[in-house]
């Protein structure tokens, strides 16, 4: 049911287009507007023209789903929340790549990593 109605979320978000050029857009408005994360939670590890690396370390609902279900979230972030995010960044620009850093995921570190980047 999360998934469903993320992807609900991500479908109705995108139906006014949203196109970008640059890097600095997107992280902008993916991460603050779409997931509504607070500026103090988004940590920009490297960003150029090309590719952005990001933590957040922000309250996460699907990490506290997680947790509370004894679900590991290596599973639950590529099933519930990586496909949705995916979709909303091609909607901004469809040459855009998105991979989570399953290596550098809570609850196992401190924040989760990203990779947002054209190919």
């Amino acid at each position: 049911m999360a998934r469903s109605i993320f992807y609900i979320y991500g479908f109705l978000w995108t139906i006014i287009p949203k196109r970008y050029d640059s890097i600095e857009e997107i992280i902008n408005d993916f991460y603050i507007n779409f997931l509504r994360i607070d500026k103090k939670y988004v940590h920009i590890l490297k960003i150029n023209k090309r590719e952005a690396i990001v933590r957040c370390d922000n309250p996460c609902p699907i990490l506290k789903l997680s947790m509370i279900l004894k679900l590991d979230t290596k599973f639950v972030c590529r099933y519930i929340s990586e496909p949705v995010c995916e979709y909303v960044l091609k909607r901004m620009n469809s040459k855009v790549i998105f991979k989570r850093n399953y290596d550098y995921i809570r609850p196992y570190k401190e924040s989760c990593e990203e990779h947002i980047y054209f190919q």
